[in-house]
């Protein structure tokens, strides 16, 4: 299946605007806590600003999901860090046609995320859960323990996710920097 992605990166959602239109009150309240806590490294920020191609990201999420509380934030402060990323958020169940298009493992997890290039040109997809989340999902679901999902955020976890967010958008960033074709489009 092919998709419009210019015109469906246009009807995307501002990280706000998404929350305020399929957010509650309680999730909303949810992504906040998870936005006050994710602290980008000098080092972090330094790489995000020195981002030169606009990338695209639109990103497949849930205001009720508890894996898009955990990692959705971390894209707003990467947008935050440098304006040539620009991040768009679709509610999944609102943009089937994005969800079918970026399943994982047979469905529509989330989040889901799909690199563009500026012209529109897919450079990749990433999700729904990060390698540390799942080694933690392992360590606690897996044994005799079974979390709830409720309590305060695991900032350890929190701040591994972060990191392995940041080297897939270094990677999609290092590919559009380093393709031929923008390099000729660019002259650099």
């Amino acid at each position: 299946m092919s998709l419009d992605y210019a015109g469906l990166f246009e009807k995307g959602l501002s990280y706000d605007t998404f929350l305020k239109t399929h957010g509650s009150d309680v999730h909303q309240q949810r992504w906040a806590a998870v936005h006050g806590e994710v602290r980008l490294t000098e080092s972090q920020i330094e790489l995000l600003s020195g981002f030169s191609r606009q990338m695209k990201v639109l990103v497949s999420a849930g205001a009720w999901c508890g894996d898009c509380v955990n990692q959705c934030p971390i894209f707003d402060h990467f947008a935050a860090a440098n304006d040539r990323i620009l991040v768009r958020f679709f509610d999944r169940d609102a943009h089937p046609d994005l969800a079918d298009a970026i399943s994982t493992c047979g469905a529509q997890r989330v989040p889901s995320v799909l690199f563009l290039s500026e012209d529109d040109y897919v450079c990749g997809r990433y999700g729904d859960r990060t390698l540390s989340t799942y080694r933690h999902m392992a360590v606690t679901q897996l044994g005799p323990s079974c979390p709830t999902g409720i309590g305060d955020v695991n900032i350890d976890l929190l701040k591994a996710v972060t990191a392995e967010w940041l080297a897939e958008f270094e990677r999609i960033q290092l590919m559009l920097r380093l393709s031929g074709r923008l390099r000729k489009l660019h002259e650099d």
